[in-house]
């Protein structure tokens, strides 16, 4: 399989059960394709949601019932927020925001045009925007994604056969599923990380990393031992 066969959001999420995103996710090649769009995907969904499972709590924002919101969260639609998910006092949630089921949104974290598949945690002081973090991925605390190049340059996905060239100015990073990302650790712009891949704390990561890898201290990036 090709660098470019194993970016393909067909490769990174195979657990598309687990997004009200789906059938959007599964129209695009590569998975960032996806976030122009995110904003204008929430509405859609939120519009045919149950009232039975969602409240309308503001202009064009839904929340679980069965939801758990701190009094001090502020949060800004288009926003969903799935059932049973936690998201904690401080939280800051800035729109064009999809977030599935047993989901923890942490104190202090923020999210910004983001889709984040159900029982992710982002639980402590993290930044995600413009990202797609998939089922079951973590991010320990104080992780962030940078989404936008310190000379504001289109962002490029870089692999060792080269770039893919994304036509994106702001693109954080593309988690597929049962990825653990360590305290303090900064995802560059277009970081796409495989499946059940590891980052290990206070890691600068650029580029791809495969499915079922280890990024270790220094950009040293090793296969996972069976």
């Amino acid at each position: 399989m090709t660098v470019q066969e194993k970016l393909t959001t067909k490769t990174l999420f195979a657990h598309m059960e687990h997004t009200l995103a789906a059938k959007w996710l599964e129209s695009t090649t590569y998975p960032w394709e996806i976030l122009p769009q995110i904003g204008q995907i929430v509405v859609q969904i939120g519009q045919s949601l149950s009232e039975e499972e969602f409240e309308r709590v503001g202009e064009n924002v839904w929340i679980a019932h069965s939801a758990s919101i701190a009094p001090s969260a502020t949060i800004t639609g288009p926003c969903i927020i799935g059932a049973q998910t936690q998201v904690r006092p401080g939280a800051f949630l800035r729109g064009n925001i999809l977030v599935g089921e047993g989901c923890v949104i942490g104190n202090s974290t923020e999210l910004k045009n983001v889709i984040i598949f159900d029982n992710v945690q982002v639980p402590h002081y993290n930044y995600v925007g413009d990202s797609v973090l998939g089922y079951k991925s973590h991010m320990g605390a104080g992780a962030i994604t940078s989404n936008v190049k310190s000379d504001k340059t289109l962002v490029v996905v870089h692999g060792p056969e080269g770039g893919i060239e994304t036509g994106l100015k702001k693109f954080g990073a593309i988690l597929s599923d049962f990825v653990e990302v360590g305290c303090n650790s900064v995802l560059n712009p277009g970081t796409v990380i495989g499946t059940e891949s590891n980052v290990y704390p206070l890691s600068c990561v650029r580029g791809f990393i495969p499915a079922h890898s280890i990024f270790k201290t220094g950009g040293v990036i090793v296969e996972k031992r069976p």
